[in-house]
């Protein structure tokens, strides 16, 4: 039904005549339009609106941006930061591929970084002939048929399958020549020959200078020809060498000696460490096993005093008769006593009466760092008075000196008399008293080669025999 008005209007109109009765109009309804719709129809028009998705503004804007994206400055600072990432690229490019120097077969070369060796062999265009494939008799079974080329990187042979794997970065030392020579698949019979024991020199430091390597022969058979070759010798045996040897202090300028106390600890052990402490003097003490667990407080304060521990293995035993598992015992035994009491790892081995064979070498010098005994005998033992000791001890030291002493409570009495008396006339005489271990310190000749806190058998070594002219002198 159309929307109208019941009402009419009165308004005059001048350009026509008023009629009685002007005719209703019909207007539109806006109760179905949406609020947009409405407002634009009440809008008159030669008015202008602002729109809600203008705002203030906006036609400045525009404009704005439209000139910016006109400005040449723009277009120039695209082109700067193109170039810019083109060279940041390029250099990128080239640091990854650029050239570095090593040394190939003695002479300066280049290659590229992180090429293969493999690839610098097909660059270099080297000619190399690769080596045969012999039978265990030395025949050649196929040409060519062994290495392609033998390749050495700083010294180190380089298998041919690593070749191309093995990149290079620059500043190497690189060999390659031609192939290598290999031998067939065989089974291999080998015969270890173990090295002899030398002893050199004279002297009451001893330890191991050269230490033994196993030599070896070897018996072929080849699977592909069956041929059986006694190949000898394949590598000789190395000697062990013990020295003997007496210590010279380097420094002219000063007197060194070393006191040595054997058979401890005693009752007067600590007495004994009083007195060192008061004269500024130190030594080294050389305990029994079988007394450390019973004087556990003595044996440190041996070692928190400052002076040294040294062990005359476990119990007062004649170490040349023992066998190799005995001695080996008897030794573990003294030292184990001593970590158990002190946590401190003792090697150094004073045997008892002095007495340390060749065959015990043998049998046991992996276990201990040195052998120490004595240039200077006191002669405490005999007990013929401390008097008689000091003017013994007095009248044979020398520069570099080891003097034998007596720590047990049969010496004790005497040994408290004699110490002072020792220290003060030989201190006038211009001597420092030390350990052995400062004492050997003072000879640059053994300083760096002797380290009796530690035994130290190097990887590959093995123990000694006896050689057969020792072996004929013993029976």
């Amino acid at each position: 039904m159309p929307n109208y008005t019941n009402s009419y209007s009165n308004r005059p109109n001048n350009r026509r005549p008023k009629p009685q009765y002007q005719k209703p109009r019909y207007r539109k309804s806006v109760g179905s339009q949406l609020p947009n719709g409405r407002r634009r129809q009440q809008q008159r028009k030669g008015n202008m609106y602002l729109k809600r998705s203008q705002g203030f503004g906006g036609r400045r804007r525009s404009r704005r941006g439209m000139n910016s994206r006109n400005d040449p400055r723009r277009v120039y600072a695209l082109i700067i930061v193109g170039c810019a990432l083109l060279l940041f690229f390029a250099s990128i490019l080239w640091y990854a591929n650029r050239s570095v120097e090593i040394t190939l077969n003695g002479e300066t070369t280049s290659v590229r970084i992180n090429s293969t060796i493999d690839r610098l062999i097909e660059d270099k265009e080297l000619d190399l002939k690769p080596g045969h494939l012999l039978a265990v008799d030395d025949s050649v079974l196929e040409k060519g048929g062994g290495t392609a080329c033998t390749v050495k990187l700083n010294g180190k042979k380089i298998k041919n399958s690593k070749l191309d794997s093995t990149e290079l970065k620059g500043g190497e030392e690189l060999e390659i020549t031609d192939g290598e020579d290999v031998y067939e698949k065989h089974e291999v019979q080998a015969t270890e020959i173990q090295p002899e024991l030398v002893v050199k020199g004279s002297g009451p430091v001893r330890f191991v200078e050269t230490w033994g390597e196993a030599g070896r022969t070897e018996v072929w058979t080849g699977e592909q020809t069956g041929k059986t070759v006694d190949k000898g010798m394949v590598k000789e045996p190395v000697d062990c060498v013990v020295s003997c040897t007496s210590i010279s202090p380097s420094d002219k300028e000063n007197k060194y000696i070393a006191l040595t106390f054997d058979e401890c600890p005693s009752s007067r052990t600590k007495d004994i460490l009083a007195i060192l402490e008061e004269k500024g003097a130190k030594a080294t003490f050389f305990v029994s096993g079988d007394k450390v667990a019973d004087n556990t407080s003595v044996v440190q304060a041996i070692v928190d005093s400052g002076n040294e521990l040294g062990t005359n293995a476990y119990s007062d035993t004649m170490l040349t008769e023992l066998s190799a598992s005995d001695l080996r015992s008897q030794l573990t035994s003294g030292f184990d006593a001593v970590k158990q009491a002190t946590g401190a790892s003792v090697s150094l081995l004073r045997p008892p009466y002095g007495e340390f064979s060749e065959q015990n070498w043998a049998d046991a010098m992996d276990l201990v760092s040195a052998v120490v005994t004595w240039n200077v005998d006191s002669g405490d033992w005999l007990l013929q008075g401390a008097q008689t000791v000091v003017d013994t001890v007095v009248g044979s030291a020398g520069n570099g000196s080891i003097v034998l002493l007596t720590d047990n409570d049969a010496t004790a009495d005497q040994t408290i008399e004699a110490l002072p008396q020792i220290i003060e006339q030989l201190q006038a005489e211009g001597y420092k008293f030390v350990t052995l271990s400062e004492l050997i310190a003072t000879d640059e000749d053994l300083a760096d080669v002797i380290g009796i806190n530690k035994a130290t058998m190097p990887k590959g070594a093995t123990l000694p025999k006896l050689s057969s002219s020792d072996d004929a002198a013993g029976e």
